[in-house]
C-alpha cells in the first residue's frame, strides 16, 4: 500500500478566492492525494462560520474538481480483482468520506436558505442545484455503506426528506438541470430522491459490490418510468414519509398515521423495460454502454442483477422457501474451492493441518442453509458470493455453501446468510472427453460433484473458473466407472469457482 506524507493544510484560507484557485490548479495528479487534499478543505469548511453563498461557492468548486478523481478511485475499488483488505478499506474510507463531507456541506447550505439576509437571497437561484447535489451525495454515501454491508442510519432519511420537501415547497422539485458540468443529461431534486428510495427498496444486501453498482445504474436509467405520488393506488408497492427519520417501507407495513408528507411509489413500466433488456441479452445482445460505462461487464452478471430487481420490485417480494429454526452451536468454516476439494478428498481424511479454519456461531438453520454470526471479523474473503466448505457442530460430513447475505453489525462482527449447495459432495477430476473409448486420459481439473441431485436427472458440479464450456464435453472416473458429461448450463460464477449442470451417462448408458 502506498504511503504518503501528511498534507500541508496551512494554506487553507476559506475567504481568499486566490488561495482556493491556487489549490485547485496545483492538485496532485495522483487521484488519492488530490481527494485527500479536497477533503482537508471540506473539513475546514465544516469548522468555519460561513454564510450560505460563500460556503456554496467553495464547496461547489471543490466538488467539481473531485468528480473525475473520485470516479477513478471508485473504478479501482470495483474492478480490481481480489483487492487485499487493507487496500480495499483505504479506498472505501476516502470515497465514502468524500461523499459524506460533500453531502454535509450542501445540507449546511440548504439550512441557511431560510435566513433573512443578503447571502440567502443570493443563494436562492442556486437552491435547486444545491438540493440536487445534496440528495445525490447522500445517495452515494448510502451506496458506499451498502458496498460495506453496513446499516444505514435513520437520520439520513430525515436529511434526504428535508431536502426534497424544501424543493417541493419552493416549486422546484422537478426543475431540470445538469448536476455537473460536462456530465451529460439532466436531473432534478425529485429524480435523485426517487433513485435513492428505489436503491434502498431493492434489497441489494445480497449482491456483491459490483452488482450493487450495476443495480444503481439500472435504477438511474429506468427512473423516468417510476411512479411517485402523494396518493396511494392499487399499484403502489412502497411508501416513504419525507418528514420522518425512517427508510422507505413496503406497504405490507402500513404507515402508523396518514401525514401530508407521505409519498407512495412503484416501478411503473420499468419492470417491462427490464424484461425487454433481459430478453435482448439472453438472445445474445451485448451489455448496453450506459450500463458498462466503458468497463468490462459480463452479460451473466447483468442478467443476475436484472433478475434480482424484477423479483424485488414485484408487489410481493421473494419469500423464504424453508422455515427457520433457532439454534446455537459452532460451525467450522473454510473458504474457497481449493480448500473444499482438500477437505472432502479421501487422502486427507477431512482433517488436514495448516488450513485457515474459522469458527462461526450458527444462530438459525433451515433446509436451505444457515444464519451465522461471525465474530472477530478479520478475513477479507467473507463477502457475498464467497464459496464455503463447512462442518456444523465441528463434526460429521463437510457441506458446501455460498454466502448469500452479509450484514456488518460492528467493525468486528457480521451476520451471514449461507445457502447450502449440497450436503453430499465428492471430489473428482474432470477432463475433456476422449475421442475414443481406449484413448489415454488427458490431464483433468479437480472439481466437486454435488451429489444431492436426483440421480436420474441432471447433475451439478463446482468447477475452477474457466472450466465450463458449453461446446466441450467432459468425463471423469468414479467407483471404477467412466462417466460422460454433456454441458447444459452455467448456473453461477464466483471469484474462484463456477457452478454448472451437466447431463451424465455412464459407460454409454443413461445415468440411473
Amino acid at each position: 500500500m502506498p504511503t504518503h506524507e501528511p498534507l500541508d493544510t496551512s494554506s487553507i484560507s476559506l475567504l481568499n478566492p486566490n488561495a482556493l484557485q491556487h489549490f485547485l490548479s496545483t492538485l496532485p495528479t495522483d487521484a488519492y492525494r488530490a481527494v485527500e487534499g479536497i477533503m482537508a478543505w471540506l473539513d475546514a469548511c465544516s469548522k468555519a462560520d460561513l454564510d450560505g453563498i460563500t460556503r456554496f461557492g467553495i464547496v461547489r468548486a471543490l466538488d467539481e474538481a473531485a468528480q473525475t478523481r473520485v470516479k477513478a478511485l471508485a473504478l479501482e475499488y470495483l474492478y480490481t480483482p481480489r483487492l487485499v483488505k487493507i487496500e480495499e478499506a483505504r479506498l472505501w474510507d476516502i470515497i465514502h468520506g468524500f461523499w459524506y463531507r460533500i453531502a454535509e456541506q450542501y445540507h449546511l447550505c440548504l439550512d441557511s436558505a431560510g435566513r433573512k439576509d443578503n447571502s440567502s437571497e443570493q443563494l436562492k437561484p442556486d437552491l435547486p442545484l444545491v438540493a440536487t447535489r445534496a440528495i445525490a451525495a447522500l445517495g452515494e454515501v448510502i451506496k458506499w455503506e451498502s458496498f460495506n454491508y453496513g446499516a444505514i442510519p435513520n437520520d439520513y432519511w430525515a436529511r434526504l426528506g428535508k431536502s426534497y420537501l424544501l424543493m417541493e415547497q419552493d416549486g422546484n422539485v422537478k426543475k431540470s438541470l445538469p448536476i455537473y458540468p460536462d456530465h451529460g443529461g439532466v436531473t432534478s431534486p425529485l429524480t435523485e430522491y426517487l433513485c435513492v428510495l428505489f436503491f434502498q427498496s431493492s434489497s441489494l444486501n445480497n449482491l456483491q459490490p459490483l452488482e450493487i453498482e450495476l443495480a444503481d445504474r439500472l435504477i438511474a436509467h429506468l427512473q423516468p418510468d417510476f411512479v411517485f405520488s402523494a396518493e396511494s393506488s392499487p399499484q403502489s408497492v412502497w411508501w416513504a414519509d419525507a418528514d420522518k427519520a425512517i427508510p422507505p417501507l413496503r406497504l405490507a407495513q402500513q404507515p402508523r398515521e396518514m401525514t401530508p408528507t407521505l409519498r407512495f411509489f412503484h416501478p411503473g413500466e420499468a419492470q417491462i423495460r427490464l424484461r425487454v433488456l433481459e430478453q435482448e441479452i439472453n438472445r445474445g445482445g451485448s451489455v448496453p454502454a450506459w450500463v458498462s460505462q466503458g468497463e468490462a461487464v459480463s452479460a451473466s452478471m447483468l442478467l443476475s442483477v436484472i433478475e434480482h430487481l424484477i423479483a424485488y420490485w414485484a408487489p410481493t417480494p421473494p419469500q423464504r422457501q424453508h422455515e427457520r429454526h433457532q439454534v446455537k452451536h459452532k460451525m467450522v468454516v473454510l473458504p474457497g474451492l481449493v480448500n473444499a476439494i482438500v477437505m472432502v478428498s479421501p487422502e486427507f481424511g477431512g482433517k488436514p493441518s495448516g488450513l485457515p479454519l474459522e469458527s462461526w456461531i450458527v444462530e438459525n438453520v433451515s433446509q436451505g442453509g444457515f444464519g451465522a454470526l461471525v465474530k472477530d471479523l478479520q478475513s477479507d474473503w467473507v463477502r457475498v458470493g464467497a464459496l464455503l466448505v463447512l462442518q456444523p457442530g465441528g463434526a460429521g460430513n463437510w457441506l458446501v455453501g455460498v454466502v448469500r447475505r452479509y450484514q456488518r453489525i460492528s467493525d468486528n462482527e457480521a451476520q451471514v446468510g449461507i445457502e447450502t449447495l449440497s450436503r453430499r459432495i465428492a471430489s473428482v477430476d474432470v477432463r475433456p472427453r476422449a475421442d475414443t473409448p481406449d484413448a489415454p486420459a488427458t490431464p483433468g481439473s479437480p472439481a466437486l460433484w454435488l451429489q444431492d441431485d436426483d440421480p436420474k436427472g441432471d447433475i451439478r458440479f463446482i468447477l475452477p473458473c474457466g472450466t465450463f464450456n458449453a461446446r466441450e464435453n467432459l468425463e471423469f472416473d468414479y467407483n471404477s466407472r467412466r462417466i460422460f458429461l454433456t454441458p447444459l448450463k452455467l448456473l453461477e460464477r464466483g471469484s474462484d469457482y463456477e457452478v454448472a449442470t451437466f447431463h451424465a451417462t455412464v459407460a454409454g448408458q443413461k445415468k440411473g
